[in-house]
């Protein structure tokens, strides 16, 4: 709540999968008045539109990220902001990225500047840790399903472990939690930064590394919540957004701690 009145939270990225998830939660919730913004109104191939909830006009903008007026126009008046708008692709180019998740996430931190919003959730991604999966044991076994003799449970990747990003995208995360810590210390902003997992639209996983990382469309909302909650006080937070299953190796129990997130499996 915002002096008596709902929460003024903009999500970015509102017609993509785990943004447009992320709208509904919100929306329905009497505490938040959720408004959104894409770079278009059609849905993204991760989400069919029978499942999509369309936003009212009143309540979305068009806006490129790389657009500063309009990332701008979007934002104003805004309590919080949810991040997600971003180019979801290990494969993109090194421009594409640039442009999307380098530019486009400098310009929501510097509107947020202007605009006196303090309140950030940033979708990072578990692929900033995504090398121990292609260089490093025990993961590598589990990547390639090589199950039998996997200790059990798995060693855990950490936060405070060293980020092993693999392309420009993972990378590119990596860059933005290192710049909203930047926004955090200098311009006081509170900042929760989520390393989600892999979330899709048929909210399932069977093959075993991909279960690993998996996060159920129940659990990314309820992190996303607890996460724009947390920074109701001062904070930067790094944390993993995975549900608990078989190998998990990112550490979720620090999600927990700092979120109150309830591990349901």
């Amino acid at each position: 709540m915002s002096e008596g009145r709902p929460l003024k939270v903009h999500v970015t990225g509102a017609y993509g999968l785990i943004g447009n998830l992320t709208y509904r939660h919100l929306s329905g919730k009497d505490e938040y008045e959720a408004y959104g913004s894409g770079r278009r109104t059609a849905s993204s191939d991760r989400i069919d539109d029978e499942d999509l909830l369309r936003i009212p006009d009143d309540r979305f903008s068009l806006a490129d990220l790389t657009d500063r007026d309009a990332v701008s126009r979007a934002l104003s008046g805004m309590d919080a902001v949810v991040h997600l708008g971003a180019v979801p692709d290990p494969g993109a180019s090194f421009e594409t990225i640039l442009e999307s998740n380098i530019r486009g996430t400098y310009n929501v931190l510097e509107v947020c500047r202007e605009e006196g919003i303090r309140r950030l959730i940033y979708a990072s991604s578990v692929m900033a840790s995504w090398g121990y999966g292609q260089f490093s044991e025990p993961y590598v076994s589990l990547l390639k399903g090589r199950l039998e003799g996997l200790p059990d449970p798995m060693p855990i990747v950490k936060v405070t472990d060293p980020p092993r990003p693999t392309e420009p995208y993972s990378a590119s995360k990596v860059w933005g939690e290192g710049i909203c810590r930047t926004y955090h210390d200098a311009h006081g902003f509170s900042v929760v930064c989520l390393r989600i997992g892999w979330v899709n639209k048929d909210n399932e996983a069977t093959e075993p590394f991909l279960r690993s990382v998996w996060c159920s469309q129940a659990d990314i909302t309820q992190i996303i919540e607890l996460a724009l909650k947390a920074t109701e006080n001062p904070v930067y937070e790094v944390c993993y957004a995975v549900t608990d299953g078989p190998y998990r190796w990112v550490d979720l129990e620090h999600t927990c701690d700092r979120l109150g997130h309830v591990i349901t499996g």
